[in-house]
């Protein structure tokens, strides 16, 4: 099950000790940041947990899978994380327990 953005704002309203609407602010401004960070294409290293890294993908051949038609698909722009080592080992270390 994933985590959704009412949850977050819970886990930090009780690690925290803030109320529940100043919980709310702080999540949406930490994403705001990150976004308006990565839309400006600038990576975002968080130590410890990992690096968002904007990349630009440019346009490549494709084929319309119902036609078989050939086509361009437009190049744009994705993001991709690349975890720290600690976070890998605190992923894998819970898999290695099972």
């Amino acid at each position: 099950m994933a985590k959704t953005k009412t949850e977050i704002v819970s886990i930090v309203c009780d690690k925290c000790s803030f109320p529940r609407q100043e919980s709310a602010q702080i999540v949406e401004q930490l994403f705001q940041v990150l976004k308006e960070a990565l839309e400006t294409g600038e990576k975002v290293k968080i130590s410890g947990f990992g690096n968002f890294i904007p990349r630009e993908k440019r346009p490549r051949r494709g084929r319309n899978p119902k036609t078989g038609e050939a086509l361009t698909i437009s190049g744009r722009r994705v993001v991709t994380f690349k975890p720290s080592v600690k976070l890998r080992k605190a992923v894998n270390q819970e898999v290695e327990e099972q």
